[in-house]
């Protein structure tokens, strides 16, 4: 029987106050290249044996189109494997001008699957012209092409803005995990395909990528999205600060579509992940805060181009604890229009994915989440969840990490009750542009003298419990919450020469990467789950395992 060993803290607030800690990560850092791959045919994806099985899930995911098939236990094939050896449509060279924004492939307002079949939602932009657009669905083993329901037209006409139609369709009626292909057309003609997959449902181990504040623009950005590209992901989840530096739509179609819906895969452009992998989101500060329409028209582009479960606690315009508009009228009242549902409904949601209950927070300093009814939303999806195998939460600002960039900002802490209360394995965000990992640990938040739950910097004082004997391989049952921050995904390192300061680390801090681009690769089984942290070279910086 292993002995558990704990600690008691009282919180400590500056960075480097515990004095001379130990790095308590005692396992090596496996640094070989992971990708050894096979002679394919041209077109197909190579994929690293080592990871065949099971799928993996990260936060920003996808399916490549054509990879050899893993073997399941008894070493026949999954369901899908004839699909798999099908080549994909092949790429359709467009006219110029044919697209603002080439499709993509999202959730929707489907917070779970109904029927046991599944649906995946298909986006795209044009100008503001006529045309006839139609989609079709495809088995890759060669059944035909199905037509889809007609898509849906929203003529979006911000003041400042060229107007232009956003478009929706849906490919539905699809077995759990399953590949499809999807062709658009307009007048008739095709435009544009690609192969995507559904979503995963119970009993199907998957594989997710989550990173954050990554639209910047940058190699880095562009070097990332090309290795998650071959982690082959069934989903991405993007911890906040989607596109830098202000949310924009014009930032979205010069920094975000062109590197994560890229035409060709390499480490110079980025890769096709958006219209083949399932993409989610919860918004950070550049995402939602810049919210004066007059001096940034197109601003809050999150509620115009995401489409995501709309089941959260916060719908109404102007609420307490959404976000505000401010600038003329006219303009606010055009945004309101154009976001239609979203906004501000889509800033707090969950959903479910395989054998896993995710739930997904609004961050952003206008939001009380010492309000009673909030938390009782969050421990009630939480509670919703007792059927899933796993928990995860997420949500951009993390509430505990050393780094001295963003110490201050502590509030997301005040829920961690709730979260142990309700069973979370998981607490995934972004904000500090690095990697951390803590013990898991339990925190009680405690008042200040005058009652109140933050200082006037921010921080939140209290007591927490670590559990220092999860190694997370030998011993992979943890007592308590892990919270990881996975926020080096192509915007500006943070503290990069501070992992090699241990002694400013906080006692909770488990295991610190500062100084290279990183992202969060999770493989969920209904026993086990394992996570890595890898960088764009493919390296793994971190790994542990939880089993139960």
């Amino acid at each position: 029987m292993t002995l558990m060993r704990f600690r008691n803290h009282s919180l400590r607030f500056l960075p480097g106050e515990e004095g001379g800690r130990r790095n308590a990560y005692l396992s090596p850092t496996r640094a070989k290249e992971r990708e050894r791959t096979m002679t394919l045919k041209p077109g197909r994806m190579a994929r690293p044996w080592g990871m065949l099985a099971p799928v993996a899930f990260a936060l920003v995911a996808g399916c490549r189109a054509g990879s050899p098939p893993p073997s399941t236990p008894g070493g026949s094939a999954p369901a899908d494997a004839v699909a798999s050896r099908v080549p994909p449509p092949p790429p359709i060279a467009a006219p110029k001008g044919t697209f603002l924004v080439k499709p993509y492939l999202q959730l929707g307002n489907s917070p779970a699957g109904a029927g046991g079949r599944e649906r995946a939602t298909i986006l795209w932009q044009t100008a503001d012209q006529s045309g006839r657009w139609s989609v079709e669905v495809g088995d890759p083993r060669g059944e035909g092409w199905r037509a889809a329901a007609p898509p849906s037209p929203r003529r979006v006409a911000l003041p400042g803005v060229a107007p232009y139609v956003a478009w929706t369709a849906l490919a539905d009626d699809l077995a759990p995990g399953a590949e499809f292909d999807y062709r658009v057309k307009r007048d008739g003609v095709p435009v544009f395909a690609a192969r995507g997959r559904a979503r995963k449902g119970s009993g199907q181990p998957h594989r997710f990528v989550v990173f954050g504040d990554c639209g910047a623009g940058t190699p880095g950005q562009k070097a990332l999205a090309y290795r998650v590209f071959r982690e082959r992901p069934d989903f991405v989840f993007l911890t906040g600060d989607i596109v830098y530096d202000r949310g924009l739509l014009s930032e979205y179609r010069a920094k975000y579509f062109p590197v994560y819906n890229a035409e060709t895969a390499s480490a110079g452009t980025g890769a096709p992940l958006l219209r083949s992998t399932l993409f989610l989101a919860t918004p950070g500060n550049h995402d939602i805060t810049y919210n004066h329409l007059g001096r940034y028209p197109d601003a809050l582009a999150y509620f115009l181009l995401w489409s995501q479960p709309l089941n959260g606690p916060l719908g109404a315009v102007g609420a307490p604890g959404t976000p505000k508009l401010s600038g003329p009228e006219n303009r606010r009242q055009a945004f309101v229009t154009a976001a239609g549902p979203n906004y501000p409904r889509m800033a707090n949601f969950s959903f479910r994915f395989g054998d896993a209950h995710w739930v997904v927070l609004d961050a952003n300093y206008y939001v009380d989440w010492t309000n009673p009814a909030l938390r009782a939303w969050v421990a009630r999806e939480l509670a919703s969840a007792r059927d899933a195998a796993w928990r995860f939460v997420a949500f951009h600002a993390p509430g505990f990490s050393s780094s001295r960039k963003h110490f201050d900002y502590q509030k997301m802490r005040l829920l961690s009750p709730v979260f142990e209360a309700g069973g979370v394995d998981v607490v995934f965000s972004g904000h500090v542009h690095n990697y951390q990992r803590t013990f898991p640990l339990r925190f009680t938040p405690r008042r200040s003298a005058g009652g109140r739950w933050e200082d006037r910097r921010g921080r939140v004082a209290g007591d927490w419990v670590l559990d220092e004997a999860f190694d997370g391989a030998q011993n992979t049952r943890p007592q308590g919450v892990i919270y990881v921050v996975t926020g080096a995904g192509g915007g500006g390192l943070y503290d990069r020469k501070q992992p090699d300061d241990p002694a400013s680390w906080q006692p909770f801090t488990q295991r610190f990467v500062a100084d290279t681009y990183s992202f969060t690769v999770a493989d969920v089984e209904r026993e086990k789950l394992t996570i890595q942290q890898v960088s764009p070279e493919g390296k793994e910086l971190d790994r542990f395992v939880v089993t139960r």
